[in-house]
């Protein structure tokens, strides 16, 4: 059996699972099998371009803008963060120097009125000025019985009733411009 050559099975490269076209060796002992070239297949020209896109290790455009786009809008909120920074640090001091200004003003407030009493004015006029308090001889009232009342009346409205209209109607448009 040694000299018998054995059978040795080739489903080859593009047969399909399970089908019948089984192409068959035969080993033989110091004998060579010559070499054949695999079957040239016939491919779609789309299917080709496909293979030819997935072969190519190139990087495509829309990748590039993508990494351009993320870049930039890192730096941007790399930028707004520092902007927000000096904001955060601008308020802080705006907020201390209010409080400042605040606890200033109240203290000037106090000041100010603390700065006029009334007793010191009375003293002032009395003293300096020579002014005195009017005794009741010096003070006189006067009543009025009747209600006080005007009537305004226009020397030009010689019944001209579309020349009053007039004057209402641009006396309405100026109220309301």
């Amino acid at each position: 059996m040694a000299a018998e050559a054995a059978r040795v099975l080739d489903y080859g490269e593009y047969a399909p699972y399970g089908a019948g076209a089984i192409g068959a060796e035969y080993d033989e002992p110091g004998v060579e099998a010559p070499e054949e070239s695999a079957p040239a297949v016939r491919r779609a020209p789309a299917a080709a371009a496909v293979e030819a896109a997935q072969t190519a290790r190139g990087v495509s455009l829309f990748s590039v803008c993508g990494a351009v786009v993320v870049a930039a809008l890192m730096v941007f909120v790399v930028l707004a963060q520092v902007k927000y920074n000096e904001v955060a640090s601008e308020t802080v001091r705006l907020t201390a120097q209010l409080e400042r200004l605040t606890e200033q003003g109240k203290m000037l407030e106090i000041a100010y009125e603390s700065a006029i009493d009334m007793k010191e004015v009375e003293r002032y006029a009395r003293d300096v000025l020579g002014m005195s308090k009017p005794d009741a001889s010096q003070v006189s009232v006067i009543q009025n019985i009747t209600e006080d009342k005007a009537e305004i009346i226009d020397p030009g409205s010689d019944g001209n009733t579309l020349r009053g209209l007039g004057d209402f109607i641009s006396s309405l448009v100026a109220y309301f411009r």
